[in-house]
């Protein structure tokens, strides 16, 4: 990496990264103490996670203005590690997973975002969207007139304050605004420690207090290996987001590296592993974050906010947080998509809705992105399978019959090449199969040819083939097991 790409990683615009890292901040508080209840830890060994995650990876990461965090589909995967086995087992697990990703990271895995199409991306940001709102419904379904009063007045300041100034993002003014409002006047709303313990000290560094034995490794081998595939998946469709959000490219498998580095570290501080936070991220990003400082910034705010100012933290309404993750879904959600829905194919619509469906009826998004997937490749597969074509043709005598084949031969259009070819309307004649146009990929293609040829010869006739290329021919002479075709 370059001098020059470094230093603009960390000098781009230090006050407007600073601001839009405590935005990220405050949207970070409410989701990561939620998902450390659905993980069953308390809300500081998720609070002290983030902390230690966002200052690590601000240096380790491949992706600038990403903001990870404790929080997402790991608190799912890691909840039965915990009721099972406890806490000390799942900071094992964590260090294990870190890890994992580390070797991944090194084996240059991060590649394999290349097969997440466009339509699998959009799925997954409008389903993280819908459930960052979904998240909200708790504290504004049953709630009382003045509640609904301060969501809606947080609203109208985060919508309405960029009309007057841009100076401060107007997030962090919607908490000032609403945090003195309710001080004021005493109101009787629910504030942050309403919603769980809050850390009174810095973290501490120490080492998992589980047996160092075989037994032990049986048991987090598996939900480590889970942690760090779901936190790598969420991780990676993250830095892709931001990545169109920026028009700028980041570096996949250093991204795989650095949330390992960041989650061992995490591990060892008392915290739970974590990934990349896509709501907090897009929030990042839309009030200027677009170098390391915002991410180290989100981090150390954190910590700051938590322990240095926690009587002050305390008092801010839950209401001033909804309306900060409110606004952060609306903005996740690519609205353009429900436009393009009918104009795009039918087929990367359909992978697009299977995608938001799989992954809102879940609440798993690693699942969501992984069913999207395979979709999307069933459906290249079926598309690239019909492409297939073999064209016949009969010379004026009728004494030679000629097959043209082009496209592609593999297992999806195997049988499609197969059923091309009219052995009783060949009967008698001489036949010649060209196949110059086409490509054979594996060894059910391979199979596919042996067996028109068998069929040809069982009726008579030895047909010629013309035109294999170099590469299938590679791999019709180290496939095929039938001498009499290697000849032909």
């Amino acid at each position: 990496m370059q001098f020059s790409s470094i230093r603009g990683d960390w000098n781009a615009n230090p006050m407007r990264e600073m601001l839009a890292g405590a935005v990220a901040t405050f949207a970070l508080i409410p989701e990561v103490i939620a998902f450390s209840f659905v993980a069953g830890v308390d809300p500081q060994v998720g609070l002290f996670a983030s902390f230690i995650i966002g200052i690590v990876i601000a240096f380790t990461g491949g992706r600038p203005a990403m903001i990870s965090a404790a929080a997402g589909s790991v608190a799912l995967v890691a909840a039965p590690l915990v009721h099972a086995h406890g806490l000390a087992y799942l900071f094992a697990a964590g260090l294990l997973a870190g890890l994992f990703q580390i070797v991944f990271g090194l084996l240059r895995l991060g590649v394999l975002m290349r097969f997440v199409s466009k339509s699998v991306r959009t799925g997954f940001v409008n389903a993280l969207a819908i459930l960052i709102f979904a998240a909200q419904l708790p504290h504004i379904i049953g709630g009382d007139w003045l509640s609904y009063g301060m969501l809606a007045a947080g609203l109208a300041v985060i919508y309405l304050a960029p009309r007057i100034t841009n100076a401060i993002p107007s997030p962090l003014i919607c908490i000032l605004v609403l945090t003195a409002a309710s001080i004021s006047f005493q109101l009787p709303v629910m504030t942050i420690a309403d919603l769980g313990k809050l850390p009174d000290s810095l973290p501490g560094f120490g080492w998992p207090a589980v047996p160092m034995t075989l037994e032990t490794l049986t048991i987090i081998a598996g939900p480590a290996l889970a942690i760090a595939m779901v936190g790598l998946l969420e991780s990676m469709m993250t830095a892709s987001v931001v990545d169109d959000l920026t028009g700028t490219p980041s570096p996949k498998n250093r991204e795989c590296t650095g949330l390992g580095i960041a989650n061992m570290a995490a591990s060892l501080f008392g915290g739970i592993a974590g990934c990349g936070m896509i709501g907090q991220t897009v929030s990042n990003v839309k009030y200027g974050g677009r170098g390391r400082l915002s991410t180290l910034f989100a981090g150390a705010f954190l910590l700051v906010l938590m322990v240095l100012l926690k009587p002050w933290v305390s008092q801010v309404p839950v209401a001033a947080l909804v309306a900060i993750m409110v606004m952060v879904s609306i903005d996740t959600f690519d609205w353009s998509s429900l436009k393009t829905l009918v104009v795009h194919p039918k087929m990367s619509s359909a992978v697009m809705v299977a995608t938001v469906l799989v992954t809102v009826f879940s609440s798993n998004l690693a699942l969501g992105v992984t069913v999207g997937v395979l979709l999307s490749g069933v459906f290249f597969t079926f598309k690239v399978a019909r492409l297939l074509r073999v064209e016949t043709e009969i010379d004026a005598a009728a004494v030679h019959m000629m097959y043209r084949v082009s496209g592609q031969v593999f297992f999806a259009s195997a049988d499609i090449f197969i059923e091309a070819f009219d052995i009783e309307e060949a009967h008698g004649m001489a036949v010649t199969i060209d196949v110059s146009q086409a490509h054979f990929w594996d060894i059910t293609a391979v199979a596919a040819l042996e067996k028109v040829v068998e069929r040809f010869k069982a009726h008579g006739t030895t047909p010629v083939v013309l035109g294999v290329n170099d590469a299938s021919a590679t791999l019709i002479g180290s496939l095929d097991s039938t001498p009499r075709l290697k000849e032909i």
